[in-house]
Order: C-alpha cells, then structure tokens, then sequence
C-alpha cells in the first residue's frame, strides 16, 4: 500500500516569503521534465501528491525543496518552495520557513545532504514500472523501513557506506513503494540519473 504525502516529523515552519526565487527558477526547469515523465505528480483516487526535489542554498547546510503537497501543479514557482535551515534526527524535527511548509520527506533529502559536501541536489520520484525493475538491482533501502522517517535517513547512510549510491547517485526505497531517490553534484544530474532509468525499461 503507498504510503505517501504525510508529515511524520516535527514541522517547525516560519511562514516567510519565497527564500530564493533564483534557486527555485532552476529547480522547476527540472521538475518539469520530471513531471511531464509522470515522475512527479499526484494520485487522484487518493488525492496526495508524490515526487520532490531540492538544491543546496542560502548558508550551510540549508536547502531549498519543493513544499509540501505540491505534486499535483503542473509548474511551480518560488511560491512553491521551502528553505529547510536546521534538522534533529534524534528528536524527529525539521525547521523550515517560506510560504509553505516542507516536503514530507524532507528529513530524508537533510541526512542525504549529511552524507558528502559534493551532494548538491536530491531528486525522489514516484514510478511503479521503475520500482519493480529495479529494486534490488540497485542500491535498495530495507522493507521494513518507511519514507519520512529517522529510520530511513540512517537507512541512507548505511547506502552510502556499504553499497554503490554514493557513486552511482540511484537507489530504491524497498518500503516505499514506488519510491526512488537520485543525487548528484547538480540539479541537471540529479534529475538525469533518475530519467535515464526509463530508457532501460
């Protein structure tokens, strides 16, 4: 059953205006071609959307990532974005402020950015066909585990240091269905790691 488009951490969230209208721009360039790849969209019969992105911005340490259930839009603007300043993993909190709370997996995409200074940006898409394909192929997070969570950002780590997503940038996340993640030193790799996956259908 999918599981998807539900806060699970402490939302600290300061209503503010877009943070980075320039980041965003860059951002929706991609998240276009994700969408119009139906990588990022939205259930109907469920009414949720599915799919973010992020980038590196403002000071260290901090990202922009597209808000909360904004997978239904067909275009975004800096309207539709969040700067995520501060995370707890212990204490299961994210701080973010602009005009719209965070992704529900933004605590995943912050101990993503933990991981290596060369991550810039952080791509998760929604894709049944590439989900069967290649979950288990690639690099795959475990079962039990569930999106949004402590759990699965320490999952992420474990990926990073025991199989190859830290160099080929792609991995399945086994209990999130349909869920995949991509990284990489730029949006446009980030996001290109992750479509070029459907040219191996």
């Amino acid at each position: 059953m999918l599981d998807e488009g539900y806060i699970k951490y402490e939302s600290q969230w300061t209503y503010a205006p877009a943070p980075d209208p320039d980041t965003a721009r860059l951002l929706e360039q991609w998240r276009m071609q994700l969408f119009a790849a139906g990588l990022i969209g939205h259930y109907p019969d469920l009414d949720i959307g599915y799919g973010n992105i992020s980038l590196r911005a403002g000071d260290a340490g901090q990202f922009l990532i597209t808000g909360t259930q904004t997978g239904h839009l067909n275009s975004t603007n800096e309207n539709h974005y969040s700067l995520v300043t501060a995370y707890d993993l212990e204490r299961n909190r994210v701080t973010c402020s602009g005009p719209l709370q965070a992704s529900s997996e933004a605590m995943t995409h912050a101990s993503i950015y933990d991981l290596d200074p060369s991550i810039v940006a952080v791509v998760h898409v929604h894709s049944k066909a590439l989900w069967d394909k290649f979950r288990m192929q690639l690099p795959t997070t475990s079962v039990d585990i569930a999106y949004g969570t402590p759990e699965m950002a320490l999952e992420f780590r474990r990926l990073h240091e025991e199989t190859l997503f830290a160099t080929q940038g792609l991995a399945v996340m086994g209990g999130h269905e349909e869920g995949l993640i991509s990284i990489g030193d730029s949006i446009e790799q980030a996001a290109t790691r992750v479509l070029s996956l459907l040219d191996r259908l």
